[in-house]
């Protein structure tokens, strides 16, 4: 039996296109920030959302990370959801990396609103840490892949700028939004102070996210980069694999979607589901009945070749992305039958 994947958007396969681009690809040695395809994988990013530059990562924790770092100063605040991923997900790598406090806020599946922002920047008071930066993540994991209004983002920035604070963009699953809402990218890239965009989870890549923001930004980023451990040689390689992405694989998540509103559908049909997330992009999150653990389930669920990841005591969650075609869709629903 032949396991369907379901776990993540990080567990594609590159494509025959992707991997021609990688093999061919020319290389240098990016450290010496001469490898071709490196720059151009960069700047083609930078240019796509407006920004003057752009640092290709091994991994979105890490640039998360480095915006981080260079954003604030030791003892300074980061304002952001309880279900963000740099709070949830990077090993408390912003308190161990950068040496900052957390300000957590409960939001509506995660998106926080201006107001929420503005009451709670703290005042100057030798007590308290500085607010420095506000970070938002878009999709939201936690959330069920839903995305921000553009419009309240705006809100939030203007409260950013009136306080003095830097706004950063979780954006992991962001072209995602994007290819839902119609928004583009320049429109992002004219609120954020910086943002950071995932190569490898639904545009399929094998490894890689890119840091976006000024010539500036970008330069301290480096160097962050460098001391994390994350510079390296010939990533022309993997970045061949990025520029074909932008390329390719940006308008197809909306296929992503509708299959994962199908398996919402499926999802609905168990008995032992007892509510799901609304399904806005490309994750399916849904609640087990009282008395079954999630890890058990999974478990259940593996023995008959569906693969899921525990996403808390009681919940499940399910990513569809572009190694799950119809067919096993239609597989998954027979196969669910059997647990």
């Amino acid at each position: 039996m032949t396991p369907i994947d379901l776990r993540s958007d990080t567990v594609t396969r590159p494509t025959k296109g992707m991997l021609d681009a990688m093999f061919s690809a020319p290389v240098g040695d990016d450290v010496f920030q001469d490898d071709p395809t490196v720059n151009a994988l960069e700047e083609k990013a930078a240019a796509l959302f407006g920004y003057e530059a752009a640092l290709f990562c091994p991994s979105g924790t890490m640039t998360n990370q480095i915006a981080i770092k260079v954003h604030t100063q030791p003892g300074d605040e980061v304002i952001c959801d309880a279900l963000s991923h740099i709070y949830l997900y990077e090993g408390g790598g912003m308190m161990s990396n950068s040496h900052v406090s957390a300000t957590l806020l409960t939001g509506d599946y995660g998106r926080i609103s201006a107001e929420q922002v503005q009451d709670s920047i703290k005042a100057d008071d030798i007590h308290a840490p500085v607010s420095r930066l506000v970070s938002l993540e878009n999709t939201v994991n936690k959330g069920g892949g839903c995305y921000y209004d553009l419009k309240e983002i705006a809100r939030i920035k203007a409260v950013c700028i009136e306080n003095n604070l830097s706004l950063h963009l979780d954006g992991a699953r962001l072209f995602n939004a994007l290819v839902e809402t119609g928004e583009t990218p320049l429109q992002y890239g004219q609120v954020f102070d910086s943002i950071s965009i995932c190569l490898s989870k639904g545009l399929g890549c094998p490894v890689g996210s890119l840091l976006l923001g000024t010539k500036t930004f970008i330069k301290q980023a480096r160097r962050v980069r460098k001391r994390f451990g994350g510079g390296w040689r010939q990533a022309g390689y993997l970045a061949g694999a990025g520029i074909y992405a932008l390329d390719h694989h940006v308008a197809r998540l909306k296929e992503d979607h509708r299959r994962a509103k199908e398996l919402e559908g499926i999802v609905r049909e168990v008995p032992e589901v007892t509510g799901v997330l609304p399904v806005y992009t490309n994750i399916v999150i849904f609640e087990l009945a009282d008395g079954l653990l999630s890890t058990d389930y999974v478990a259940k669920l593996a023995a008959v070749g569906i693969r899921c990841a525990p996403f808390g005591k009681d919940n499940v969650r399910l990513v569809t992305h572009l190694d799950v075609d119809d067919d096993q869709l239609a597989e998954v629903r027979a196969r669910w039958k059997k647990v």
